[in-house]
This record gives structure tokens, C-alpha cells and sequence, in this order.
């Protein structure tokens, strides 16, 4: 019998899944939005407020069709996000320190930010828990991102709970 590696099998068996965007996929649409994460293939720091670095990776991955970004790794408060193509956006799972993955989406770059907005939450415990509902990445220049993470409750932002974080790409 011949062994067939297996993501090769997956490639050829085909599969009935299909995007969960119904709109036929635009290269020159989607080629920008994942290039654009490529492009922070690294490693990132921000210095917190005892001026020690605090990491952040990000990593292309899946035969190039994904970005992974560990957040703080090596910490308690390491998370995980991982981007991927979507149709003609850009979809973005994150896993969070919180316990609860939030799931959303972007369209369009608009200038130097891509803005991603809630689609879903998995793996929430209650109504009124906490999750991230919004990210807003934007790109500097070429080592400096920002990253705009807004809290939600029951659809409600927590405006006391936003993080911004400020990232300079490591040399």
C-alpha cells in the first residue's frame, strides 16, 4: 500500500467545505490583506512600565495561507491569533487569555489599518462575560505596529478595559 502524506491526501480527496463568504474570490482583493500580515513575520516588543520587554511573534504558517501571532509567549497571559483568508477578507480567530475565543472579520485595508469586527464568540460561559469584539491593526511603518483591542460585554464596550499596544519590530 502506498502511503500518501497527509496533508497531500486532504489536497486530493477534495472537500465538500466551502468559505463562508459567498462572493468568488478576488485575488487582487485578498493577495493585499494576507501579505500585509506576511509582512510582520517576526519578532515584536513593547516595554511595559518596569521597561522589560513584553514579545509578541508572529509567524507565517499553513503553507503560507495563515499568520500566527503569539502574544507575551512563555507568560500566564499568553494568547494566540491566528489570520487567514476568508473569501475576500480576512478572518481572525482569537484565543484568549479570557478562556473564550472570539471570531471576526475584515474586508478592507482603509489607509494603514485593517479593522477586524466581531462575528462570533465560541466557548462563552455566560451572557454578561467579557470578550474582545474588536481589533484595529495598524501599520506605522515597517517596524512599528499598533494593535487596538476593544472589551465587549453583551455587545457593549468596555472602554476601561481597550488595550493599545504599541510594537516595535526586534532587530
Amino acid at each position: 500500500m502506498t502511503r500518501i502524506p497527509f496533508a497531500l491526501a486532504l489536497l486530493a480527496a477534495g472537500s465538500a467545505c466551502v468559505s463562508t463568504q459567498d462572493a468568488p474570490h478576488d485575488p487582487a482583493q485578498r493577495k493585499p490583506l494576507l501579505d500585509a500580515l506576511k509582512s510582520l513575520e517576526g519578532t515584536w516588543e513593547q516595554k511595559d512600565e518596569k521597561g522589560e520587554a513584553m514579545l509578541c511573534e508572529f509567524k507565517v504558517t499553513a503553507a503560507g495561507s495563515a499568520v500566527r501571532e503569539i502574544m507575551f509567549p512563555g507568560t500566564a497571559q499568553e494568547m494566540t491569533n491566528l489570520y487567514s483568508l476568508d473569501g475576500n477578507g480576512l478572518a481572525l480567530v482569537h484565543y484568549c487569555a479570557m478562556g473564550n475565543q472570539p471570531h471576526m472579520r475584515a474586508s478592507a485595508r482603509e489607509g494603514n489599518k485593517l479593522a477586524f469586527q466581531l462575528q462570533s464568540v465560541s466557548d462563552k460561559e455566560a451572557d454578561d462575560e467579557m470578550y474582545m469584539g474588536e481589533l484595529t491593526l495598524e501599520f506605522v511603518d515597517a517596524d512599528h505596529l499598533t494593535e487596538h483591542w476593544r472589551s465587549f460585554v453583551k455587545g457593549v464596550e468596555q472602554k476601561e478595559h481597550g488595550v493599545d499596544i504599541e510594537l516595535t519590530r526586534r532587530k
